[in-house]
């Protein structure tokens, strides 16, 4: 409802309707206070088909109305009676009613809502120290022989792991670092086993595992000193917490991180059967290696052998064999030879022809012939492009003439107008607005209003506000300002 319009006034204070006090005081609640948090327990929650969410938010002493609206839910966790929440809201009014009422606009559970603001916090820190830097990430071995886990004794993942290291590669000896892996001191015991295992060095890659669980479950594993035990290790951390969706700010230190226990020891571990195979297929190539080895140095042996005990005249007859052969392959020869210089000489005698300077001119001619009419079309087609070009221009020069110019720019100036007419209307309609509202705060709050409820202003001869009794004498004068008129009374006795 608009409250613009003077207020009536009875014995010097305003009448307002319900509806205009009830604005007032929403406007006053929301200008003073806006968007607050608040923690509190949730109770007598309601859930109606329109989407919206309505319940008090109470402590000890105090209770106070909440609306949560159904286009601000994504925002907020899943509410429930009894529920510890912390929500961040706009302080508010519900004209109808005159209740005063909190409008949720986030809202988070208010133990995990602190763990999650503590890991953000702790995490921007170790980033910005460099912890989870991939320079910093030390390798795997390739073939693991020990691995020391840091875990639970009592819990199943210490099962799973042993279990899955005996499925895929038995020969992996397992040693236990026993740690809590829950509470307040369990971060403090899982970084001393950290550093014990490092100054043992009785194993070539750490293990660090955990089950799955809440925020609340893992925070050991989010704490500073496990971080910074994790980087400072030299032998190679594994990370295998939770479960793949859990991620903890060991995950983010470690050298490497599983997806869960069961991967990491998997991830540590060779498949025994694979190993077995290519074992099997290395033996066979070394067999049949050392087998064709053998045959040669036997075969060579043979051959020197059969060699050192022939005769040494034994091959003179096939060495007389071959030179008559080549005798008469020579004899053979010789008629023919000069038919076959002459053809020689023949094929390079054409060869020079070819290659002389006057067939060599007359290929060039024959290459020269077509080069003067493709010159010419080559010149008529740069020409057509010259001229599409200038008919370009010439489009381009007429829309860039000042009279076009100034029509368009008188277009964006008389817009530009428009938009500054209409931003100083909606300014002064909002500056009227407010000064409207701070005349209405200055009627209920001003001077003139604490006159009117029966209050008075005394000042002393030198127009100074009198504000103590002992500075003033039997005697003096004193001007009285009442809600209408001044009395000018005189002191007749101090009382301090």
């Amino acid at each position: 409802m608009e409250t613009d319009s003077p207020l009536p006034y009875r014995q010097g204070l305003p009448v307002y309707t319900v509806s205009q006090l009830n604005q007032e005081v929403r406007g006053l609640l929301e200008g003073r206070l806006g968007r607050v948090w608040v923690e509190g327990e949730i109770g007598n929650l309601s859930q109606p088909s329109s989407g919206h969410i309505y319940f008090t938010l109470k402590d000890a002493r105090a209770q106070v109305r909440c609306a949560l609206f159904r286009s601000a839910r994504r925002q907020c966790c899943p509410a429930a009676d009894g529920m510890q929440v912390l929500v961040c809201a706009r302080v508010s009014l519900y004209e109808g009613r005159g209740d005063f009422q909190l409008i949720v606009e986030q809202m988070e559970d208010a133990g995990e809502g602190a763990l999650r603001r503590a890991f953000e916090a702790l995490k921007r820190v170790l980033a910005a120290e460099g912890l989870f830097e991939a320079r910093h990430k030390k390798p795997l071995p390739s073939l693991v022989r020990r691995i020391g886990v840091v875990t639970s004794p009592d819990g199943a993942v210490w099962h799973d792991i042993v279990t899955t290291l005996k499925r895929r590669f038995p020969a992996i000896a397992v040693l236990l670092y026993p740690v809590p892996v829950q509470g307040k001191d369990a971060g403090a015991a899982i970084a001393r086993m950290l550093d014990l295992a490092n100054a043992r060095r009785e194993c070539d890659v750490l293990l660090l595992a955990r089950g799955g669980g809440s925020l609340e479950d893992l925070w050991c594993f989010n704490e500073e000193i496990v971080a910074r035990a994790i980087f400072r290790s030299q032998l190679p951390v594994v990370a295998g917490i939770g479960h793949e969706t859990d991620t903890t700010i060991a995950d983010w230190v470690a050298d490497v991180r599983a997806p869960t226990p069961t991967a990491a020891a998997e991830l540590l571990s060779p498949d025994q059967t694979l190993w077995r195979a290519r074992h099997r297929e290395a033996h066979a190539r070394l067999v049949r290696l050392l087998e064709r080895v053998v045959r040669e140095h036997i075969q060579r042996f043979d051959d020197l052998k059969r060699r050192l005990i022939a005769q040494p005249l034994r091959g003179l007859p096939e060495k007389r064999l071959a030179v008559a052969g080549l005798m008469r392959r020579l004899a053979l020869a010789l008629p023919g030879y000069p038919a076959r210089r002459r053809a020689g000489l023949i094929a390079l005698t054409q060869r020079l022809e070819r290659r002389s300077p006057i067939a060599r001119l007359h290929a060039h001619r024959v290459h020269l012939a077509p080069l003067p009419g493709r010159l010419a079309a080559a010149f008529r087609a740069a020409l057509r492009d010259r001229e599409r070009r200038l008919a370009g221009l010439g489009e381009r020069l007429r829309q860039c003439f000042p009279g076009a110019m100034q029509e368009r720019l008188a277009a964006r100036h008389a817009l530009l107008k428009d938009r500054l007419l209409r931003a100083m209307a909606d300014d002064l309609k909002a500056r009227g607005e407010r000064a409207a509202l701070l005349a209405r705060a200055l009627a209920l709050t001003g001077p003139p209003a604490v006159l009117n409820r029966g209050y008075a202003i005394v000042t002393d001869a030198r127009a100074q506000v009198a504000r103590e009794a002992r500075a003033y004498a039997p005697g003096d004068t004193l001007r009285v300002r009442l809600a209408q008129g001044e009395l000018i009374v005189e002191v007749k006795a101090v009382q301090p």
